[in-house]
């Protein structure tokens, strides 16, 4: 479980089609304290940790299924790439954003983007199926990041970003027709389930 809360910003070292895809990632985590088998949220997605290393700079390497390469954006991932990082949550940890699972629901595409004061609103169009499931004033998980939906049209939604989130994320790097990660608010997927069966 994560919460939503960046903690880094790695960039994927090189990526390699093994049979799964194989990614390197070079993070500022002391590498003495991540264990084989760790989760870590790579942009939102809950990866394993496969092997550890130091050189040229402190790294960790995960394996990434094909089915996770079809629902999410690691498709995209080339040497570089940034990625926003989060360690798993502890047991009294601060629960800063709201519960993160990891599991990526789908991906959103960035539609639109205009500053507001030293802000940037960006709109999003989540995927027909899961646009239900956001509703304003709700949490979202985009690209591992625990957000608040300001407004909300059909499959459209728009997310406030401050100055410090550009700077603290990938967020700042954000352009019209990127692909985002989207992990919907677990409490809302429990409620429409529930609705369903009573």
């Amino acid at each position: 479980m994560f919460t939503g809360i960046v903690t880094d910003i790695g960039h994927v070292l090189e990526v390699e089609q093994r049979g799964d895809l194989r990614a390197r990632i070079g993070t500022r985590y002391d590498v003495d304290g991540i264990d084989i088998g760790a989760s870590i949220a790579c942009n939102g997605v809950c990866l394993t940790v496969i092997a550890l290393g130091r050189d040229p700079q402190n790294w960790f390497d995960v394996e990434i299924s094909a089915e996770t390469v079809g629902a999410t954006n690691v498709g995209g991932w080339t040497a570089g790439t940034r990625l926003n990082l989060e360690r798993a949550l502890k047991v009294g940890d601060e629960l800063g954003g709201h519960i993160v699972s990891g599991h990526v629901d789908g991906v959103a595409e960035v539609v639109a983007m205009h500053d507001e004061g030293d802000s940037t609103r960006v709109t999003f169009r989540a995927p027909d199926d899961l646009a239900r499931f956001i509703a304003p004033k709700g949490s979202v998980a985009l690209n591992g990041t625990s957000l608040t939906v300001n407004e909300v049209d059909g499959r459209d939604f728009g997310v406030n970003f401050i100055p410090h989130t550009k700077t603290a994320t990938t967020w700042g790097d954000t352009v019209v027709g990127d692909r985002i990660n989207l992990e919907i608010d677990t409490m809302a997927r429990y409620v429409a389930r529930l609705r369903e069966y009573s």
